[in-house]
């Protein structure tokens, strides 16, 4: 279900036409939607979602009304601006400076630091390589230090700075939240406790170093929140913006014929509904089956997982679309490895609608329109002097006493 707060501050913050109609057509289609799904099962989900789509949907065709003389745009090859105002553009995040820019490069080096694994084989960019759209690229799910697969299918890093939580179930609220997590699950990077993280970087007098020098005026500022914020302001600096950018800015040249027809699909069918925003998505929850029951009803509940409550079952955070074309294979399983696939999947069981074989295709296009640049100097490795590689690993640690964890956090991402 799109985010409302999302919609409505779009509405209120552009100048629109006539063409506001048009731009809600989505959303009258997923109210179309919605109706179905409630009145199948009396889902109070679904009615609270039905209530704030269409007061969106009066919302803008009050102001269409009031502004019945605007403009029509004339080339019928380019799709009126106000069809694109749940939609916001990026920009490249601009070089930091001083103790922020000290931070970034801290986090960058966390980042990369195979150590803070267990037995020092495993890094965040492992499962999210930076250099490959922030994934394992062609891995359904990663594999942790002992080379077990996780239960989830790791989501790009990238522009996850734009998202409102964090993994497949929102279970983190924040990017710093979010960076603890795999440390110690027992799954992936599997460190027995956060003392054991801590007393790695104690052990290096460069890592000692830098952080009594960004976090300033404390005794032992070797901490996890230390920790887990140099990480999140690094990971914020991690945004894509390309082609699709400059299109809302106005460069409409920018795009292919193929590219704006299959954008024109997309917004008919009402994919905006929930992949809008600056993130084309990662605004919101939604049931996987929206309009009719996902395929496999038990391999994973989703967020029923985290909240116990029965509305949550199968909700799942709707994932960003920027850079979708580089991310596969697709969905919270991972099992779609085909984009064209993922289309039909999508409007099948979220839209209730068949998309033609030529409809399928032009999205993709579409989709493939969404691939940003990804910034090549910010994400470089850089060592810092002095650091030992010694990993913590020992008999010991891998058989991990005592260690437990929720079953939400064996999951993964």
């Amino acid at each position: 279900m799109a985010n409302f707060s999302v919609m409505s501050a779009a509405l209120s913050g552009r100048q629109r036409t006539t063409g506001a109609r048009h731009a809600l057509d989505g959303l009258l289609i997923h109210v179309r939607v919605v109706l179905n799904k409630t009145i199948g099962r009396s889902c109070s989900r679904c009615l609270q979602g039905l209530a704030a789509a269409i007061l969106v949907v009066l919302i803008g065709a009050s102001i269409a009304g009031c502004r019945e003389g605007g403009q029509n745009v004339s080339n019928e090859d380019e799709i009126a601006p106000q069809r694109l105002f749940m939609f916001a553009a990026i920009k490249q995040r601009q070089p930091s400076a001083g103790i922020e820019a000290m931070r970034v490069n801290l986090g960058r080096r966390l980042y990369y630091d195979q150590h803070l694994s267990v037995n020092g084989t495993i890094s965040c960019n492992s499962c999210h390589q930076l250099a490959r759209y922030g994934v394992d690229p062609g891995q359904a799910v990663s594999k942790g230090y002992n080379g077990k697969p996780g239960g989830r299918n790791s989501p790009t890093v990238y522009n996850a700075g734009l998202q409102f939580v964090q993994f497949w179930d929102g279970r983190a609220a924040t990017l710093a939240a979010q960076a603890s997590g795999p440390m110690m699950n027992p799954v992936e990077m599997g460190m027995p406790s956060a003392d054991h993280v801590l007393a790695y970087l104690h052990s290096n007098a460069a890592y000692v170093r830098e952080f009594k020098a960004v976090y300033p005026g404390i005794e032992d500022p070797v901490t996890m929140d230390h920790v887990t914020s140099a990480i999140a302001i690094f990971e914020q600096g991690l945004v894509t913006p390309g082609r699709w950018d400059a299109y809302l800015a106005g460069d409409t040249g920018v795009l292919s014929a193929r590219e704006k027809q299959g954008l024109r699909v997309f917004l008919d069918a009402g994919c905006a509904a929930c992949h809008a925003g600056a993130g084309m998505g990662g605004n919101s929850y939604a049931q996987l089956g929206a309009y009719r029951d996902w395929p496999d009803q038990k391999s994973d509940p989703g967020r029923y997982a985290v909240t116990q409550q029965e509305r949550d079952r199968m909700t799942f955070k709707v994932p960003t679309l920027r850079n979708v074309a580089e991310t596969g294979p697709w969905f919270h399983d991972g099992k779609v490895t085909s984009l064209n696939e993922a289309v039909r999947l999508m409007g099948e069981y979220q839209l209730g609608r068949k998309f033609s074989a030529e409809e399928i295709s032009s999205i993709a296009s579409f989709l493939q329109a969404l691939t940003g640049d990804l910034p090549q100097p910010y994400i470089q490795p850089q060592e810092s002097a002095g650091v030992s590689q010694q990993p913590l690993a020992d008999k010991h640690l891998h058989r991990m006493n005592g260690h437990s964890a929720q079953a939400n956090s064996q999951r993964g991402e």
